[in-house]
């Protein structure tokens, strides 16, 4: 991170300059800078190589770098507005997805997030995973159609129930892989039973696709199966998303009696439930075995990722499919897609495959543990109020807001206060019963990050 700073820090410097000078003239050279700005080599290369990228100098190699050459102003702006007739009425909504990604301003708290604060991500395990498997030398061939072998034996052993290595596609990730699945399984146009709330996610790529959620209530056990078999058959879906384990944003595990429901209801309706297991791994507590070791007829078709567990630009998962659906799936994926990069599906074996990783396992549910029982504690002292659930996994606490109050505005006021939180209303696919808030006690620093970040929104609730 210090590099990273100085990087920008001179990036910065020579930007103005080079805006100052003249287009071919000459920069210092790299020795200069070096003395001049008091920093490494590598930082000077790495800023000239951040002003190249930028279109700002022209590094030729023996000579040094130069300024580049000025790109001519356009006479006016371009008319685009041809576009907006050809495009038509049809369009991607981002605005969930960009919320949950755009990182926390400086100096805000970040309870909201997705992913492993970078203390608790195995970089360094990667680093030398990635640096094994880059030097094999077919790392960088193409990998077999499916995945690399290895790596399909080990999601399926992980994931246990049955599963063999030909039943599972490696994936771009578990974004890509609900992609893949919900365009392999369904048309446009068609209806998709969804949780509700559920995962912001999987409702973009279903409105992306030019899909219909039907909403399904969760309560405190999970999904309910009286109003799942009343959903298919009001609607006709013949697709359930579901995350039995760790639910986004609940945090609630599907019980053993609702399980054996929920594939009966399934069944009845000669539908397919598509089992979104990513969070399997940060449970707190030991989860239940998938749905998808209780399914026998090629019902279930079940995504697992260790993205979650490992690092953002780990994209890497693998679905878990059996019979003509897995063929569709595969099709799918080939047609959009061709194969995952083969560096990161060896780096990830690497990782998986190394003495640390159970260790890197138990480290992240320990922290998880303590982290969440902090944020509860300073929710107990700070604001009794309100009523959030004790997650048995996964990164978020799911809070109930008194009646009345706007959680999207909350949201908004909460982050001009200092605090990034998640508001309730766009996990919902259609109205939302109460207002809630999605706060994560994985993305903070520290405990003590956690506990100023409530702080912060007591301060705006009780305003």
């Amino acid at each position: 991170m210090k590099d990273d700073s100085s990087v920008a820090t001179l990036a910065g410097r020579l930007r103005a300059e080079v805006r100052r000078m003249s287009p071919g003239e000459r920069l210092p050279s790299s020795r200069a800078l070096v003395e001049r700005h008091r920093v490494s080599p590598v930082t000077v290369s790495r800023a000239l190589g951040l002003l190249a990228a930028e279109g700002l100098v022209v590094t030729r190699p023996g000579s040094g770098a130069f300024a580049a050459p000025r790109a001519r102003a356009a006479a006016e702006p371009a008319d685009f507005g041809w576009q907006a007739v050809t495009l038509g009425d049809r369009s991607v909504d981002p605005s969930g997805i960009s919320w949950l990604l755009t990182p926390a301003p400086d100096g805000v708290v970040p309870l909201s997030g997705g992913y492993l604060h970078p203390s608790l991500q195995p970089v360094r395990s990667l680093a030398t995973a990635a640096a094994r498997a880059a030097r094999r030398p077919d790392a960088w061939e193409m990998p077999r159609l499916g995945g690399v072998p290895e790596l399909r034996a080990w999601f399926a052993r992980t994931i246990g129930g049955g599963v063999s290595p030909a039943d599972v596609l490696i994936t771009n990730g578990g974004q890509q892989a609900l992609t893949t699945v919900l365009r392999a399984l369904l048309p446009p146009g068609a209806p998709v039973l969804v949780e509700s709330p559920t995962y912001l996610g999987a409702l973009a790529v279903a409105r992306a696709s030019g899909l219909h959620p039907v909403p399904v209530p969760v309560d405190a056990d999970g999904v309910r199966p009286d109003l799942l078999a009343e959903a298919f058959a009001i609607s006709g879906a013949r697709v359930f998303y579901t995350q039995p384990a760790f639910h986004n944003p609940t945090g609630t595990v599907l019980g053993p009696e609702r399980r054996e429901r929920v594939l009966d209801v399934a069944r009845a309706a000669g539908a397919f439930v598509v089992e979104d297991d990513v969070a399997r791994h940060l449970g707190i507590d030991a989860p239940p075995p998938p749905l998808i070791a209780q399914d026998a007829d090629g019902r279930v078709v079940h995504v697992a990722s260790i993205t979650k567990a490992t690092a953002p630009s780990m994209r890497v998962a693998a679905v878990v499919a059996r019979g003509p659906v897995a063929e569709r799936i595969r099709a799918t994926q080939l047609v959009e897609e061709f194969f995952p990069a083969r560096p990161l599906q060896e780096t990830l074996l690497e990782m998986v495959s190394s003495p640390g990783w159970p260790r890197h396992l138990r480290a992240v549910r320990a922290a998880l543990r303590s982290r969440r029982d902090a944020l509860l504690t300073a929710l107990a002292c700070d604001l009794p109020e309100l009523r959030p659930n004790r997650p048995a996994g996964g990164f978020h606490l799911w809070v109930r807001l008194p009646d009345g109050v706007d959680d999207t505005a909350l949201a908004e006021a909460a982050l001009r206060a200092g605090v990034l939180v998640s508001a309730g209303r766009p996990f919902f696919p259609a109205e939302a019963p109460a207002p809630h808030l999605r706060i994560s006690y994985g993305t903070a620093a520290s405990e003590a990050e956690l506990a100023e970040g409530v702080r912060r929104l007591a301060s705006v609730l009780r305003s």
